[in-house]
């Protein structure tokens, strides 16, 4: 079964706009029907991150630096990665989980209305338990600001905001690319999740600690160092000169994005439905 013809024409910015404000809702309060499951696994989310932390603490109280950089330089590009994360993992659990859609024939009905395919699967499943890794990253986040004073800096505020919003449109990005990858797969290909949920950990470190050729793959293939390292070096930094590639370093997260959703485009005009 070939794509609806209409299926990604859009009905104007504010309709689209509605409607995934809409779906999300909707995705909520089906979460909040159950208010004790969700407060567990909030706790569990936030207990798991909550520990990827305290390896780190750990590590530090025993050595001290690592490479030079201290905690705080360490928890600032930890917290802002993390946020990020949960804001894509939330916000593109469709994506992530969107192989069972292909292979049970649930993604024929989504072509079949008169709405983007890419609003139906990013807006059907918001999870708020995602919450626990925002909570546990921004809690890293603002000790780090304030260890590093970057309160007092409005520049270093907006490089950090702008590495958040980076961070999110990639991590996005790489879930809508795994999503792309089942119109001719039809199942999830793991090597994705090496990438997505194992570029997180890399970004939690600067990446001068890593190879060469593992810092070229996480800047100009996947650039994560363009949303986080090159931004936050520059707040981390002494001196008080900024170089313009920090704050148009990050740009590359959205041109990123803008680009997976276009192979997602065309995997969708490519998808023949299962027959399930």
């Amino acid at each position: 079964m070939s794509s609806a013809p209409y299926s990604d024409i859009p009905s104007g910015k504010v309709n689209t706009a509605r409607l995934y404000i809409r779906l999300t809702a909707a995705s909520v309060r089906a979460q909040m029907q159950y208010p004790a499951s969700f407060v567990m696994m909030l706790l569990g989310n936030l207990a798991a991150s909550g520990i990827e932390f305290l390896g780190i603490w750990v590590l530090f109280n025993r050595f001290g630096t690592l490479r030079g950089w201290k905690i705080e330089q360490i928890a600032l590009f930890y917290g802002v990665i993390n946020v990020a994360f949960a804001i894509a993992e939330a916000s593109g659990r469709g994506f992530d989980t969107f192989n069972t859609q292909v292979i049970s024939g649930d993604f024929d009905r989504v072509l079949l209305r008169p709405r983007g395919a890419a609003l139906q699967v990013g807006a059907g499943t918001l999870q708020m338990m995602r919450a626990g890794r925002l909570i546990q990253g921004g809690a890293a986040l603002i000790w780090a600001c304030s260890k590093l004073k970057i309160s007092f800096a409005l520049w270093k505020l907006f490089l950090v905001a702008e590495a958040i919003l980076s961070g999110a449109s990639i991590f996005l990005g790489l879930m809508v690319l795994q999503a792309t990858m089942c119109f001719w797969t039809v199942q999830t290909l793991e090597i994705m999740n090496t990438v997505t949920y194992g570029g997180t950990e890399t970004a939690q470190y600067p990446l001068t600690i890593y190879r060469p050729w593992f810092r070229r793959f996480f800047t100009f293939v996947v650039p994560l160092a363009c949303a986080n390292y090159i931004p936050l070096n520059a707040v981390t930094a002494a001196s008080r000169s900024v170089p313009i590639s920090a704050f148009l370093a990050p740009f590359a997260g959205p041109v990123f994005l803008y680009v997976s959703f276009k192979m997602w485009n065309i995997g969708v005009r490519k998808y023949h439905s299962t027959g399930s």
